[in-house]
C-alpha cells in the first residue's frame, strides 16, 4: 500500500531524514513516535505525497510517487485519510459541511455521499454538532470532526499526525477506541503521538508496530515502552 525503500530527505542543505525502509502492509496498525522535531510529521508527509523524497523510493500502492502527475497523485491520496495536528476548518461553515468538503471534489453521488456523512458524524459522536460552527467546538469535538473528515472517502490508509496532543485523557482514550475500531474494519492505520502511555494503553486493544524515529533514521521500538 505504502512503501518506502532506503528513502532519505533534505531541507535547507540538511538531512533531516535517512535510509528509512518501511512497509505498511494492508489491515496493519502502527505507532511512530520520536522527540519533537525528529521528523514525524515529515516521515508522514512522505507517506502521502505531500513531499518528495531527496533520495530513494516512495511507492503509493504500487507506484514511485516521482512518477505520478498531479492527477495521480490526488487519486492516491484519495485513498489515504490524513489527520493533521493543526486541524484547520472553514470558520463559517457548519462542522457537517467542512467534513463534506472533500467529496465536493471526488464525483461521488450527492444523495449516497449525505448518507455516508450522516453516519459517520454518528459515528465519531457529532451528530448532534452538525450545525455548529468549527469555533464553538471543544478541543476534542475538533480532533473528532477532523477524523470524520479524513474517513468521508472511505480511505484504505488512515495516517493521524498527534491526534491526541491538545485533548485530555478520556479524549485521547475516546480517540484511540475509534482507530483501532477502523483497524478491525480492515483500514492500515499510523499514529504519529510523543505520547507514550497511549501507546501502552493500545496495546491492551490492537496488535500494533511501534516505530521510532531516532539519529534521522527509523528504528522498531523495543519492548521497554
Amino acid at each position: 500500500m505504502i512503501e518506502l525503500d532506503e528513502v532519505a530527505y533534505s531541507y535547507g542543505g540538511g538531512e533531516l531524514l535517512t535510509d528509512l525502509s518501511l512497509r505498511l502492509a494492508p489491515g496493519s496498525f502502527h505507532f511512530l513516535t520520536g522527540p519533537s522535531g525528529a521528523g514525524k510529521t515529515t516521515f508522514l508527509k512522505l507517506c502521502y505525497g505531500a513531499l518528495v523524497p531527496t533520495g530513494g523510493q516512495v511507492r503509493l500502492f504500487n507506484q514511485d510517487v516521482r512518477e505520478l502527475d498531479r492527477d495521480g497523485i490526488a487519486y492516491a491520496r484519495r485513498r489515504i485519510g490524513v489527520v493533521h495536528q493543526d486541524c484547520q476548518f472553514l470558520d463559517h461553515l457548519p462542522v457537517a459541511e467542512n467534513i463534506s468538503l472533500p467529496l465536493a471534489v471526488s464525483g461521488q453521488d450527492r444523495l449516497a455521499a449525505q448518507a455516508n456523512l450522516k453516519e459517520l458524524m454518528s459515528w465519531v459522536g457529532l451528530a448532534h454538532r452538525a450545525q455548529a460552527l468549527p469555533p464553538e467546538l471543544s478541543g476534542g469535538e475538533r480532533q473528532r470532526a477532523a477524523l470524520a473528515r479524513a474517513l468521508i472517502l472511505s480511505p484504505d490508509v488512515i495516517l493521524a499526525d498527534e491526534p491526541t496532543g491538545n485533548v485530555d485523557w478520556e479524549m485521547s482514550q475516546r480517540l484511540l477506541k475509534l482507530l483501532v475500531e477502523l483497524n478491525k474494519m480492515g483500514k492500515t492505520v499510523m499514529i504519529a503521538t510523543h505520547d507514550l502511555s497511549l501507546i501502552r494503553a493500545a496495546k491492551h486493544h490492537v496488535q500494533a508496530r511501534v516505530l521510532r524515529i531516532s539519529g534521522r533514521k527509523l528504528q522498531l521500538a523495543g519492548a521497554d515502552l
